[in-house]
């Protein structure tokens, strides 16, 4: 009963905040227009027909690489937000077990992550499946919309646990778009193939979103479910 009540709890105060639905919404919309513009761009001399399925596919899908930033700011949001008004001390007044409260966020957030992100998949495949000359094919689409689905919900949980772990919304965000961006930026800069090696498979972020990234997707889920465990071992020992 007290992690159905914690549950809800959670769900409440998402659901009623306006930015919660405003996020998911962009998320949604983003990725559907960027992969229906980069669709659209398609032409015979870039993508002779007919086109190569996993190119279509990640034509389709190119709207996750923006659209995770989104999901970020969302999962900081859930309880950087708190930090920033006082209100976790009424949370933990209401519910004391840190652990049981951070793990209700994360499984509220993962919930409603993942349904935007199913949203935004399907709608960024169908769109491409009318507007390209030949449509990304089922097997290909399929593998795609998981994958792609399991980074948003990642990211989400990843804004959670810098949030917890520094209780602070912009640093949180700061941090992590520097995950999501800057490091694989890095990685194509840097002159050394080893390093380049390594940032491209031990970096947080699968560089080859949004075909063939489930090898780094277990490097994204060990960072988002480490850096959940370090958050919350801290979240129990400090004061509110």
């Amino acid at each position: 009963m007290r992690w159905l009540g914690s549950l809800h709890a959670e769900w409440t105060k998402l659901r009623t905040l306006p930015s919660t639905w405003w996020l998911l919404a962009a998320t949604v919309v983003l990725t559907a227009a960027i992969g229906a513009a980069a669709a659209s761009s398609v032409t015979t001399r870039i993508c002779p027909s007919p086109c190569h399925a996993p190119n279509t596919v990640k034509l389709s899908l190119s709207g996750i690489q923006l659209s995770q930033a989104i999901c970020l700011v969302l999962g900081t949001l859930s309880i950087g937000g708190e930090y920033a008004t006082g209100t976790i001390r009424t949370t933990l007044t209401a519910m004391p077990g840190r652990w049981r409260v951070l793990a209700s966020k994360a499984a509220t957030l993962s919930a409603l992550t993942a349904v935007a992100g199913a949203l935004a998949v399907l709608s960024a495949l169908a769109l491409a499946r009318l507007i390209l000359p030949t449509p990304p094919n089922t097997d290909a689409s399929l593998r795609a919309a998981g994958g792609s689905i399991l980074v948003l919900v990642l990211v989400t949980l990843l804004g959670l646990s810098l949030a917890t772990l520094l209780r602070d919304t912009s640093g949180a965000i700061t941090l992590g778009l520097g995950v999501l961006y800057v490091v694989p930026l890095l990685s194509q800069l840097l002159n050394s193939p080893t390093w380049r090696h390594r940032l491209q498979h031990w970096g947080p972020m699968p560089t080859s979103l949004p075909t063939d990234l489930w090898p780094g997707l277990g490097v994204l889920a060990a960072y988002a479910v480490g850096l959940l465990v370090v958050g919350g071992a801290a979240f129990r020992l400090r004061d509110a």
